[in-house]
């Protein structure tokens, strides 16, 4: 995974934002102005530092040589982890939804319950849009059924 995935990644999350509270170097992403992930915009190889519970941190850290103790964070609950090293990206997102949920477990009620509400939404118009493409895809194959020479000739037979 390089930056600019994650970037997307991050920002594809539910109230995600990004800033620059630390200077230029620094990518900041927040959910409900507490942050979850912070990139290393100008590290070689490139990190992030995600949040992550205490048993797991040190788990992650024997499984991986390129999962850190957090820099400048609180080592018992952040990891610095090196991004585009040999990771897949199937993990990374996984450390990444784990830092994004444990940010939100802790935020206020009221937030929290807001957030629910804000994903339910979401998976509603993802369900939504994803029957009216395979809608539409049906109708798309069934016209192209209907305009192909061959299939006529095999339905004829």
């Amino acid at each position: 995974m390089d930056l600019e995935k994650l970037r997307e990644y991050c920002l594809g999350k539910i109230a995600a934002t990004e800033s620059m509270p630390f200077g230029e170097g620094v990518l900041v992403f927040k959910v409900a102005g507490k942050m979850f992930a912070l990139a290393a915009l100008d590290e070689i190889p490139a990190t992030v530092n995600l949040k992550c519970d205490p048993d797991l941190a040190l788990a992650l850290r024997d499984q991986y040589d390129q999962v850190q103790p957090g820099y400048h964070m609180n080592k018992k609950h952040w990891n610095t982890v090196e991004i585009d090293s040999g990771i897949p990206d199937v993990e990374l997102r996984k450390m990444i939804d784990h830092s994004y949920e444990l940010v939100v477990q802790g935020l206020p009620k009221k937030t929290h319950e807001k957030l629910r509400r804000s994903r339910l939404h979401v998976a509603d118009l993802q369900l939504e849009r994803f029957a009216r493409d395979t809608q539409k895809n049906v109708r798309r194959v069934s016209q192209r059924d209907l305009e192909c020479p061959v299939l006529s000739r095999w339905r004829a037979q």
